[in-house]
């Protein structure tokens, strides 16, 4: 998983990136392919 501080690249990465919200941090999780996995914060 990487950190990064901009998330907003990383979604444009694969049509199937989803925004995701947990505990005060941001995800990007991506069901069909994991290896599209982020956090920001």
């Amino acid at each position: 998983m990487k950190v990064r501080s901009s998330i907003k690249s990383l979604k444009a990465r694969h049509k199937d990136c989803r925004i995701v919200r947990r505990k005060g941090r941001v995800y990007v999780i991506n069901k069909t392919q994991r290896r599209y996995k982020a956090r920001q914060g």
